[in-house]
């Protein structure tokens, strides 16, 4: 439930697009065995269509004719590597976003193609169980990004607060809703929205499921099924189904910040204060903090851990 929205937002219409095609995936990777087995993941489990390349080179040849919706490549390879394609995709092709597969021995080279402009990335062991629901996270984001280029050119400032139920299908419409307000503000390029996206995804998703709910990510090391399973059933179950999630956003001539706050026990904020380790790269429920602190400027809990601010800056350097 929205409880206040200021000021009212004009937004500048345009035809929906209707019956778009199937969304190609650029599957990069310079081992054919690996690169035929993922682009089947890709297209078995996502249901997208894809096309391939060896290196990032030929990628970028592919994404010069081909119109592709999101590139997937490996770190390692030879011409040139998945962070030198990363650089140049952010610079000539910033709306596809790129996500990584990141194997044993390559995570900080990772973590620097995260911080170049990588939207997220996928262990190789656990592709056949996360890489799909990755896959259509980023592209949901992208899309919103990208389907709203004209609004609000004249808003200098806006201001807004959502009381939310512990609702997942909440999540992607609020998401959306703050994007079409930092296009409309000119706060960041295509890539830098997108990844704001990912990192408000993560951090809602962590109050809803960890906060509100108390689901432990331990549950997700073996079987995501179970995680899940049970975050649905204790949304119709006290305390859980009462708690709320409260989400304020400021966006002026500055920046944007976002406060997200649940109605959990919180958690010993301690255990956060450390920096960014690249094994985090392979923990499952580890991604989620690394992400939003690569890709905003500044985040900072509450004592109590139940609230967590994000700031982003119109010029980092401020």
């Amino acid at each position: 439930m929205v409880v206040a929205l200021q000021p009212e937002a004009k937004t500048c219409g345009g035809p929906t697009a209707e019956g778009r095609e199937v969304p190609v995936v650029l599957v990069v990777d310079d081992q054919p065995v690996e690169r035929l087995l993922v682009g089947k993941i890709v297209e078995r489990l996502a249901g997208l269509r894809t096309v391939h390349a060896r290196d990032g080179r030929e990628a970028l040849d592919r994404l010069a004719e081909t119109p592709v919706a999101l590139v997937l490549t490996d770190l390692q390879m030879p011409e040139m590597n998945g962070l030198e394609l990363v650089e140049a995709v952010r610079e000539r092709y910033a709306q596809v976003p790129v996500v990584l597969m990141t194997a044993f021995g390559s995570e900080d080279v990772a973590v620097r193609a995260l911080r170049a402009g990588a939207a997220s990335y996928v262990p190789k062991r656990a592709l056949e169980r996360e890489l799909a629901a990755t896959l259509r996270q980023v592209l949901a984001v992208a899309e919103a990004a990208q389907t709203r280029q004209r609004l609000l050119s004249c808003l200098e400032r806006h201001e807004s607060v959502f009381e939310l139920e512990s609702d997942p299908e909440l999540i992607a419409p609020l998401i959306d809703r703050f994007l079409q307000n930092l296009t409309g503000m000119h706060i960041g390029d295509a890539t830098a929205r997108m990844r704001i996206g990912v990192a408000l995804q993560e951090a809602i998703a962590n109050a809803l499921f960890h906060g509100n709910l108390e689901v432990s990510s331990d549950l997700r090391q073996e079987d995501e099924r179970e995680f899940y399973d049970l975050a649905r059933r204790r949304r119709s179950l006290e305390p859980y189904r009462s708690r709320t999630l409260e989400i304020r956003a400021a966006l002026d001539k500055d920046g944007a910040t976002f406060v997200i706050r649940d109605e959990g026990p919180g958690f010993d904020v301690a255990s956060l204060e450390r920096p960014i380790d690249p094994e985090d790269l392979t923990r499952i429920g580890g991604r989620g903090l690394l992400l939003i602190r690569t890709f905003m400027d500044q985040v900072a809990h509450s004592p109590t851990g139940n609230e967590i601010t994000l700031v982003k800056r119109r010029n980092p350097s401020a």
